[in-house]
Protein backbone atom coordinates (compact mmCIF):
# COMPACT_ATOMS: atom_id res chain seq x y z
CA UNK A 1 0.00 0.00 0.00
CA UNK A 2 1.30 3.40 -0.63
CA UNK A 3 2.24 5.39 2.23
CA UNK A 4 0.77 8.88 2.20
CA UNK A 5 2.67 11.52 4.93
CA UNK A 6 -0.57 12.80 6.28
CA UNK A 7 -0.43 15.76 8.86
CA UNK A 8 -2.66 15.96 11.45
CA UNK A 9 -4.77 18.88 9.78
CA UNK A 10 -5.12 16.68 7.09
CA UNK A 11 -6.76 13.61 8.67
CA UNK A 12 -9.20 16.45 10.65
CA UNK A 13 -9.86 17.64 7.35
CA UNK A 14 -10.18 14.38 6.01
CA UNK A 15 -12.59 12.99 8.61
CA UNK A 16 -14.77 15.73 8.00
CA UNK A 17 -15.27 15.97 4.57
CA UNK A 18 -15.91 12.06 4.86
CA UNK A 19 -18.32 12.11 7.79
CA UNK A 20 -16.25 9.82 9.99
CA UNK A 21 -17.83 9.15 13.66
CA UNK A 22 -15.39 6.33 14.62
CA UNK A 23 -11.75 5.96 15.06
CA UNK A 24 -10.45 2.54 15.47
CA UNK A 25 -6.94 2.77 17.25
CA UNK A 26 -5.64 -0.72 16.20
CA UNK A 27 -2.55 -2.81 17.38
CA UNK A 28 -1.17 -6.44 17.53
CA UNK A 29 -0.43 -8.38 20.74
CA UNK A 30 2.48 -11.11 21.05
CA UNK A 31 -0.07 -13.85 19.43
CA UNK A 32 -0.67 -11.93 16.34
CA UNK A 33 -4.01 -11.23 17.16
CA UNK A 34 -5.42 -7.70 15.94
CA UNK A 35 -6.26 -5.63 18.99
CA UNK A 36 -8.15 -2.09 19.04
CA UNK A 37 -9.26 1.01 20.74
CA UNK A 38 -12.75 2.50 19.03
CA UNK A 39 -13.22 5.98 20.21
CA UNK A 40 -15.84 8.33 19.14
CA UNK A 41 -14.14 11.21 16.55
CA UNK A 42 -14.68 13.64 19.35
CA UNK A 43 -11.33 12.04 20.55
CA UNK A 44 -9.71 13.02 17.56
CA UNK A 45 -7.60 15.55 18.93
CA UNK A 46 -6.49 13.81 22.00
CA UNK A 47 -6.01 10.53 19.94
CA UNK A 48 -3.30 12.52 17.74
CA UNK A 49 -1.83 14.42 20.23
CA UNK A 50 -1.04 11.09 21.52
CA UNK A 51 -2.38 11.15 24.77
CA UNK A 52 -4.94 8.09 24.42
CA UNK A 53 -4.53 5.47 26.98
CA UNK A 54 -5.59 1.90 27.66
CA UNK A 55 -5.33 -0.83 30.10
CA UNK A 56 -1.93 -2.99 29.16
CA UNK A 57 -2.67 -6.05 31.64
CA UNK A 58 -5.68 -6.85 29.88
CA UNK A 59 -3.51 -7.36 26.59
CA UNK A 60 -1.95 -11.38 25.95
CA UNK A 61 1.75 -10.85 26.44
CA UNK A 62 1.76 -7.11 27.68
CA UNK A 63 2.37 -6.03 31.24
CA UNK A 64 1.15 -6.92 35.30
CA UNK A 65 -1.64 -5.17 36.18
CA UNK A 66 0.50 -2.97 38.64
CA UNK A 67 2.20 -1.72 35.50
CA UNK A 68 -1.11 -1.15 33.24
CA UNK A 69 -1.57 2.51 31.92
CA UNK A 70 -0.27 2.87 28.29
CA UNK A 71 -0.12 4.91 25.29
CA UNK A 72 -1.16 4.44 21.86
CA UNK A 73 0.67 6.63 19.21
CA UNK A 74 -0.93 6.49 16.27
CA UNK A 75 1.23 5.84 13.19
CA UNK A 76 -0.21 8.93 10.79
CA UNK A 77 0.46 7.12 7.69
CA UNK A 78 -1.94 3.95 8.18
CA UNK A 79 -4.63 6.63 8.79
CA UNK A 80 -7.56 4.33 6.16
CA UNK A 81 -11.08 4.78 6.18
CA UNK A 82 -13.05 1.45 5.66
CA UNK A 83 -15.51 1.38 3.01
CA UNK A 84 -18.29 -0.12 5.32
CA UNK A 85 -19.99 -0.20 8.45
CA UNK A 86 -21.20 3.72 7.28
CA UNK A 87 -24.85 3.35 8.65
CA UNK A 88 -24.09 5.42 11.79
CA UNK A 89 -20.94 7.63 9.95
CA UNK A 90 -17.60 6.14 8.79
CA UNK A 91 -15.52 4.11 10.47
CA UNK A 92 -11.20 4.96 10.01
CA UNK A 93 -8.80 3.90 11.61
CA UNK A 94 -4.87 4.05 12.54
CA UNK A 95 -2.46 1.73 13.40
CA UNK A 96 -0.24 2.71 16.77
CA UNK A 97 3.01 1.91 18.41
CA UNK A 98 2.67 1.04 21.99
CA UNK A 99 4.41 3.70 24.67
CA UNK A 100 5.13 3.75 28.50
CA UNK A 101 3.61 5.77 30.62
CA UNK A 102 7.12 7.41 30.92
CA UNK A 103 6.90 8.21 27.08
CA UNK A 104 9.54 4.94 26.29
CA UNK A 105 8.39 2.24 23.91
CA UNK A 106 7.60 -0.66 24.86
CA UNK A 107 9.34 -3.60 24.51
CA UNK A 108 6.32 -5.97 24.17
CA UNK A 109 5.35 -4.72 21.37
CA UNK A 110 6.11 -6.79 18.46
CA UNK A 111 5.65 -3.67 15.46
CA UNK A 112 7.73 -1.37 18.25
CA UNK A 113 10.52 -3.97 18.13
CA UNK A 114 10.48 -5.04 14.36
CA UNK A 115 11.34 -1.46 14.23
CA UNK A 116 14.46 -1.88 16.67
CA UNK A 117 15.58 -4.90 14.45
CA UNK A 118 15.38 -2.48 11.48
CA UNK A 119 17.78 0.19 13.02
CA UNK A 120 19.78 -3.12 13.52
CA UNK A 121 19.93 -3.75 9.67
CA UNK A 122 20.33 0.12 8.49
CA UNK A 123 23.93 0.24 11.20
CA UNK A 124 25.00 -2.24 8.77
CA UNK A 125 24.27 -0.25 6.09
CA UNK A 126 20.65 -1.55 4.20
CA UNK A 127 18.23 1.37 4.10
CA UNK A 128 15.00 -1.08 3.67
CA UNK A 129 14.19 -4.80 4.43
CA UNK A 130 11.34 -5.64 1.56
CA UNK A 131 8.59 -8.38 1.96
CA UNK A 132 6.18 -9.71 -0.44
CA UNK A 133 3.39 -12.33 1.66
CA UNK A 134 1.74 -14.61 -0.53
CA UNK A 135 -1.10 -15.52 2.45
CA UNK A 136 -3.23 -18.19 1.86
CA UNK A 137 -7.03 -18.80 3.48
CA UNK A 138 -9.75 -21.48 3.53
CA UNK A 139 -13.21 -20.36 2.84
CA UNK A 140 -16.20 -22.48 5.07
CA UNK A 141 -19.75 -22.23 5.32
CA UNK A 142 -22.07 -20.51 7.92
CA UNK A 143 -25.27 -22.59 8.83
CA UNK A 144 -28.42 -21.05 9.24
CA UNK A 145 -27.34 -19.50 12.60
CA UNK A 146 -24.17 -17.99 11.01
CA UNK A 147 -21.91 -20.42 12.91
CA UNK A 148 -18.90 -22.24 11.19
CA UNK A 149 -19.77 -25.74 10.02
CA UNK A 150 -16.96 -28.23 9.02
CA UNK A 151 -18.13 -27.61 5.06
CA UNK A 152 -15.89 -26.13 2.68
CA UNK A 153 -17.67 -23.77 0.40
CA UNK A 154 -16.46 -25.83 -2.07
CA UNK A 155 -14.42 -28.65 -4.26
CA UNK A 156 -12.21 -26.39 -6.85
CA UNK A 157 -8.51 -27.36 -7.15
CA UNK A 158 -5.54 -25.13 -8.70
CA UNK A 159 -6.49 -22.15 -10.59
CA UNK A 160 -10.61 -23.33 -10.91
CA UNK A 161 -12.85 -21.10 -11.55
CA UNK A 162 -16.45 -20.98 -11.49
CA UNK A 163 -18.63 -22.77 -11.25
CA UNK A 164 -16.21 -25.23 -9.44
CA UNK A 165 -14.58 -22.38 -7.90
CA UNK A 166 -17.63 -21.05 -5.55
CA UNK A 167 -15.30 -18.49 -3.83
CA UNK A 168 -15.07 -16.88 -6.73
CA UNK A 169 -17.59 -14.01 -6.29
CA UNK A 170 -16.30 -13.26 -2.80
CA UNK A 171 -12.51 -13.52 -3.84
CA UNK A 172 -13.20 -10.54 -6.41
CA UNK A 173 -14.95 -8.88 -4.01
CA UNK A 174 -12.35 -8.92 -1.46
CA UNK A 175 -9.91 -7.84 -4.23
CA UNK A 176 -12.22 -4.56 -5.11
CA UNK A 177 -12.17 -3.72 -1.41
CA UNK A 178 -8.35 -4.03 -0.84
CA UNK A 179 -7.81 -2.00 -3.76
CA UNK A 180 -10.69 0.91 -2.43
CA UNK A 181 -8.01 0.57 0.38
CA UNK A 182 -4.88 1.05 -1.50
CA UNK A 183 -4.13 -2.34 -1.90
CA UNK A 184 -1.91 -2.88 -4.96
CA UNK A 185 -3.32 -6.83 -5.69
CA UNK A 186 -0.75 -8.87 -8.45
CA UNK A 187 -3.45 -11.78 -8.20
CA UNK A 188 -5.90 -14.05 -6.77
CA UNK A 189 -7.26 -17.41 -7.51
CA UNK A 190 -8.28 -20.98 -6.03
CA UNK A 191 -5.12 -22.70 -4.55
CA UNK A 192 -4.64 -26.18 -4.61
CA UNK A 193 -7.40 -27.24 -1.84
CA UNK A 194 -11.11 -27.05 -2.17
CA UNK A 195 -12.25 -24.10 -0.46
CA UNK A 196 -8.90 -22.40 -0.47
CA UNK A 197 -7.75 -19.23 -1.93
CA UNK A 198 -4.69 -16.97 -2.27
CA UNK A 199 -4.37 -12.82 -2.84
CA UNK A 200 -0.61 -11.67 -3.56
CA UNK A 201 -0.31 -7.98 -3.12
CA UNK A 202 2.44 -5.91 -3.82
CA UNK A 203 5.81 -6.54 -1.72
CA UNK A 204 6.74 -3.32 0.54
CA UNK A 205 9.00 -2.48 3.56
CA UNK A 206 9.08 -4.58 6.58
CA UNK A 207 6.68 -2.57 9.02
CA UNK A 208 4.13 -1.62 5.86
CA UNK A 209 4.00 -5.21 4.79
CA UNK A 210 3.33 -6.47 8.06
CA UNK A 211 0.47 -3.85 9.00
CA UNK A 212 -1.06 -4.72 5.10
CA UNK A 213 -0.99 -8.59 6.03
CA UNK A 214 -2.67 -7.79 9.22
CA UNK A 215 -5.54 -5.24 7.24
CA UNK A 216 -5.87 -8.16 4.93
CA UNK A 217 -6.99 -10.86 7.69
CA UNK A 218 -9.45 -8.39 8.68
CA UNK A 219 -11.08 -7.51 4.59
CA UNK A 220 -10.59 -11.21 3.91
CA UNK A 221 -12.90 -11.91 7.11
CA UNK A 222 -15.40 -9.02 6.86
CA UNK A 223 -16.51 -9.53 3.32
CA UNK A 224 -16.41 -13.57 3.81
CA UNK A 225 -19.12 -12.69 6.36
CA UNK A 226 -21.61 -11.02 3.58
CA UNK A 227 -20.98 -14.35 1.47
CA UNK A 228 -22.32 -16.03 4.40
CA UNK A 229 -18.83 -17.58 4.96
CA UNK A 230 -16.03 -18.15 7.53
CA UNK A 231 -12.31 -17.11 6.23
CA UNK A 232 -9.60 -19.14 8.14
CA UNK A 233 -6.31 -18.50 8.38
CA UNK A 234 -5.69 -21.80 10.22
CA UNK A 235 -2.88 -23.25 9.09
CA UNK A 236 -4.88 -26.83 8.34
CA UNK A 237 -8.70 -26.85 9.32
CA UNK A 238 -8.81 -30.31 7.11
CA UNK A 239 -7.14 -33.27 6.84
CA UNK A 240 -6.17 -35.27 3.80
CA UNK A 241 -5.60 -31.91 1.88
CA UNK A 242 -2.93 -29.21 1.75
CA UNK A 243 -2.48 -26.57 4.38
CA UNK A 244 -2.63 -22.90 4.36
CA UNK A 245 0.97 -21.14 4.09
CA UNK A 246 2.24 -17.73 3.56
CA UNK A 247 5.52 -17.25 1.42
CA UNK A 248 7.94 -14.69 2.08
CA UNK A 249 9.77 -13.06 0.11
CA UNK A 250 12.23 -11.49 1.03
CA UNK A 251 15.38 -8.57 -0.30
CA UNK A 252 17.45 -6.24 1.05
CA UNK A 253 17.66 -2.74 -0.65
CA UNK A 254 20.66 -0.31 -0.39
CA UNK A 255 18.52 3.32 -1.53
CA UNK A 256 17.59 1.66 -4.74
CA UNK A 257 19.44 -0.79 -5.39
CA UNK A 258 18.30 -4.54 -4.61
CA UNK A 259 21.15 -5.87 -2.65
CA UNK A 260 20.52 -9.05 -3.32
CA UNK A 261 21.41 -9.09 -7.24
CA UNK A 262 24.44 -8.82 -9.04
CA UNK A 263 24.50 -9.31 -12.71
CA UNK A 264 27.99 -11.42 -12.56
CA UNK A 265 26.85 -13.55 -9.30
CA UNK A 266 26.52 -17.36 -9.94
CA UNK A 267 22.54 -17.51 -10.41
CA UNK A 268 23.20 -13.68 -10.51
CA UNK A 269 22.77 -13.61 -6.98
CA UNK A 270 24.86 -11.02 -4.83
CA UNK A 271 27.64 -12.51 -1.69
CA UNK A 272 24.96 -10.46 0.27
CA UNK A 273 22.09 -12.97 -0.73
CA UNK A 274 23.65 -16.14 -0.65
CA UNK A 275 25.06 -14.78 3.00
CA UNK A 276 21.62 -13.88 4.10
CA UNK A 277 20.23 -17.42 2.79
CA UNK A 278 23.00 -18.79 4.62
CA UNK A 279 21.74 -17.29 7.93
CA UNK A 280 18.26 -18.29 7.19
CA UNK A 281 19.45 -21.66 6.67
CA UNK A 282 21.76 -21.75 10.20
CA UNK A 283 18.60 -20.41 12.27
CA UNK A 284 15.91 -22.24 10.44
CA UNK A 285 14.44 -24.70 13.08
CA UNK A 286 14.80 -21.69 15.83
CA UNK A 287 12.65 -19.25 13.56
CA UNK A 288 10.28 -22.04 12.74
CA UNK A 289 8.42 -21.38 16.29
CA UNK A 290 7.90 -17.81 15.57
CA UNK A 291 7.19 -18.39 12.04
CA UNK A 292 4.56 -21.38 12.18
CA UNK A 293 3.79 -20.64 16.18
CA UNK A 294 0.25 -22.89 16.92
CA UNK A 295 0.02 -26.95 17.24
CA UNK A 296 -1.81 -26.89 14.49
CA UNK A 297 0.79 -25.39 12.19
CA UNK A 298 3.25 -28.84 12.24
CA UNK A 299 -0.11 -30.84 10.79
CA UNK A 300 1.07 -28.80 7.53
CA UNK A 301 4.55 -29.30 7.85
CA UNK A 302 4.35 -32.56 6.58
CA UNK A 303 5.36 -34.46 3.33
CA UNK A 304 2.98 -34.56 0.44
CA UNK A 305 1.19 -31.60 0.56
CA UNK A 306 3.72 -28.88 -1.22
CA UNK A 307 4.33 -27.48 2.20
CA UNK A 308 8.17 -27.66 3.05
CA UNK A 309 9.80 -30.11 5.43
CA UNK A 310 13.46 -30.26 4.86
CA UNK A 311 16.06 -27.25 4.82
CA UNK A 312 17.43 -26.87 1.89
CA UNK A 313 17.35 -24.25 -0.49
CA UNK A 314 16.66 -24.39 -4.83
CA UNK A 315 17.30 -21.96 -7.44
CA UNK A 316 14.39 -24.59 -9.84
CA UNK A 317 12.49 -26.56 -8.08
CA UNK A 318 9.70 -26.13 -4.60
CA UNK A 319 10.40 -29.16 -2.41
CA UNK A 320 13.24 -27.00 -0.14
CA UNK A 321 12.27 -24.96 2.43
CA UNK A 322 13.91 -21.54 0.51
CA UNK A 323 13.30 -21.03 -3.29
CA UNK A 324 14.92 -18.11 -5.73
CA UNK A 325 12.27 -16.84 -7.98
CA UNK A 326 13.75 -16.49 -11.18
CA UNK A 327 13.19 -12.47 -11.42
CA UNK A 328 16.51 -10.54 -11.75
CA UNK A 329 17.11 -6.81 -10.76
CA UNK A 330 14.99 -5.01 -8.55
CA UNK A 331 12.94 -7.91 -8.04
CA UNK A 332 15.49 -10.31 -7.00
CA UNK A 333 14.37 -12.24 -3.81
CA UNK A 334 14.30 -14.96 -1.10
CA UNK A 335 11.18 -17.22 -1.33
CA UNK A 336 10.30 -18.59 2.62
CA UNK A 337 7.99 -21.70 2.06
CA UNK A 338 7.60 -22.79 5.55
CA UNK A 339 5.83 -19.61 7.32
CA UNK A 340 1.80 -19.89 7.49
CA UNK A 341 -0.25 -17.17 8.00
CA UNK A 342 -0.89 -17.77 11.81
CA UNK A 343 2.30 -15.95 12.83
CA UNK A 344 2.70 -12.86 13.94
CA UNK A 345 3.86 -11.09 10.87
CA UNK A 346 5.84 -8.15 12.67
CA UNK A 347 7.82 -11.07 15.11
CA UNK A 348 8.61 -13.39 12.06
CA UNK A 349 9.82 -10.62 10.43
CA UNK A 350 12.08 -9.64 13.09
CA UNK A 351 13.10 -13.09 13.36
CA UNK A 352 13.73 -13.91 9.79
CA UNK A 353 15.77 -10.36 9.12
CA UNK A 354 18.39 -11.20 12.12
CA UNK A 355 19.00 -14.58 10.84
CA UNK A 356 19.58 -13.53 7.52
CA UNK A 357 22.10 -10.47 9.42
CA UNK A 358 23.90 -12.98 11.09
CA UNK A 359 24.35 -14.58 8.29
CA UNK A 360 25.69 -11.19 6.68
CA UNK A 361 27.76 -10.34 9.73
CA UNK A 362 30.04 -13.79 10.34
CA UNK A 363 30.21 -14.05 6.32
CA UNK A 364 28.38 -17.41 6.30
CA UNK A 365 28.27 -19.61 3.26
CA UNK A 366 25.34 -21.95 2.65
CA UNK A 367 25.32 -25.19 1.69
CA UNK A 368 25.56 -26.46 -1.96
CA UNK A 369 21.60 -25.89 -3.61
CA UNK A 370 19.60 -28.95 -4.22
CA UNK A 371 17.99 -29.28 -7.72
CA UNK A 372 16.63 -32.56 -7.03
CA UNK A 373 13.47 -33.44 -5.57
CA UNK A 374 14.46 -34.23 -1.92
CA UNK A 375 11.14 -35.76 -1.20
CA UNK A 376 12.25 -38.69 -3.14
CA UNK A 377 15.98 -38.53 -1.64
CA UNK A 378 16.91 -40.98 0.98
CA UNK A 379 17.66 -40.16 4.67
CA UNK A 380 21.66 -40.91 3.71
CA UNK A 381 21.49 -38.77 0.53
CA UNK A 382 19.76 -36.35 2.73
CA UNK A 383 22.50 -36.40 5.25
CA UNK A 384 25.15 -36.35 2.44
CA UNK A 385 23.98 -33.03 1.08
CA UNK A 386 23.90 -31.24 4.24
CA UNK A 387 19.76 -31.64 4.26
CA UNK A 388 18.16 -31.84 8.30
CA UNK A 389 14.46 -31.54 8.77
CA UNK A 390 12.01 -28.39 10.41
CA UNK A 391 10.79 -29.35 13.46
CA UNK A 392 8.04 -31.69 13.95
CA UNK A 393 6.12 -30.20 16.50
CA UNK A 394 5.65 -27.07 18.46
CA UNK A 395 6.92 -28.54 21.37
CA UNK A 396 10.66 -29.20 19.47
CA UNK A 397 10.29 -26.04 17.93
CA UNK A 398 10.37 -23.99 21.11
CA UNK A 399 13.79 -26.31 22.48
CA UNK A 400 15.09 -25.33 19.15
CA UNK A 401 14.47 -21.69 20.17
CA UNK A 402 15.25 -21.19 23.48
CA UNK A 403 19.18 -22.71 22.09
CA UNK A 404 19.13 -19.77 19.53
CA UNK A 405 20.31 -16.48 20.75
CA UNK A 406 20.35 -15.04 17.50
CA UNK A 407 16.59 -15.27 17.15
CA UNK A 408 15.79 -14.77 21.14
CA UNK A 409 17.44 -11.24 20.39
CA UNK A 410 14.81 -11.00 17.19
CA UNK A 411 12.70 -10.86 19.83
CA UNK A 412 13.73 -9.03 22.91
CA UNK A 413 13.26 -10.49 26.18
CA UNK A 414 9.87 -9.18 26.97
CA UNK A 415 8.42 -10.82 23.74
CA UNK A 416 10.29 -13.83 24.28
CA UNK A 417 9.68 -14.90 27.52
CA UNK A 418 5.79 -13.73 27.20
CA UNK A 419 5.88 -15.85 23.64
CA UNK A 420 7.28 -18.83 25.54
CA UNK A 421 5.03 -19.17 28.13
CA UNK A 422 2.18 -18.58 25.92
CA UNK A 423 3.08 -21.48 23.73
CA UNK A 424 4.22 -24.21 26.72
CA UNK A 425 0.53 -23.29 28.05
CA UNK A 426 -0.30 -24.33 24.56
CA UNK A 427 1.12 -27.34 23.93
CA UNK A 428 0.73 -29.03 27.42
CA UNK A 429 -3.04 -28.15 26.74
CA UNK A 430 -2.93 -30.38 23.26
CA UNK A 431 -0.89 -33.05 25.02
CA UNK A 432 -3.76 -32.96 27.62
CA UNK A 433 -6.46 -33.70 25.11
CA UNK A 434 -7.42 -36.59 23.82
CA UNK A 435 -8.49 -36.75 19.97
CA UNK A 436 -11.52 -39.03 18.14
CA UNK A 437 -8.29 -40.39 16.09
CA UNK A 438 -6.67 -42.16 19.08
CA UNK A 439 -10.45 -43.11 20.17
CA UNK A 440 -10.77 -44.61 16.77
CA UNK A 441 -7.64 -46.25 16.73
CA UNK A 442 -7.17 -47.60 20.44
CA UNK A 443 -10.55 -47.34 22.17
CA UNK A 444 -11.73 -51.13 21.14
CA UNK A 445 -8.55 -52.65 20.06
CA UNK A 446 -7.01 -51.85 23.43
Amino acid sequence: MPKVDYTTEQIKEIAREENVRFLRLMFTDVSGMIKNVEVPISQMDKVLDQKMMFDGSSIEGFVRIEESDMYLYPDLTTWMIFPWEAEHGKVARLICDIYNADGTPFAGDPRGNLKRVLCHMQELGFTSFELGPEPEFFLFQLDQDRKITKNLNDHGGYFDFAPMDLGENCRRDIVLELEKLGFEVEASHHEAAPGQHEIDFKYADAIDACDSIQTFKLVVKTIARKYDLHATFMPKPMEGIAGSGMHCNMSLFKGNENAFYDENGELELSQTAYQFLAGLIKHARAYTAVCDPTVNSYKRLVPGYEAPVHVAWSGHNRSPLIRVPSSRGLSTRLELRSVDPSANPYLALAALLEAGLDGIQNELVPPEGVDRNIYVMTEDEREKAQIFDLPSTLHNALKELKNDSVILEALGSHIYENFIEAKQMEWAAFRQTVSEWEREQYLELY
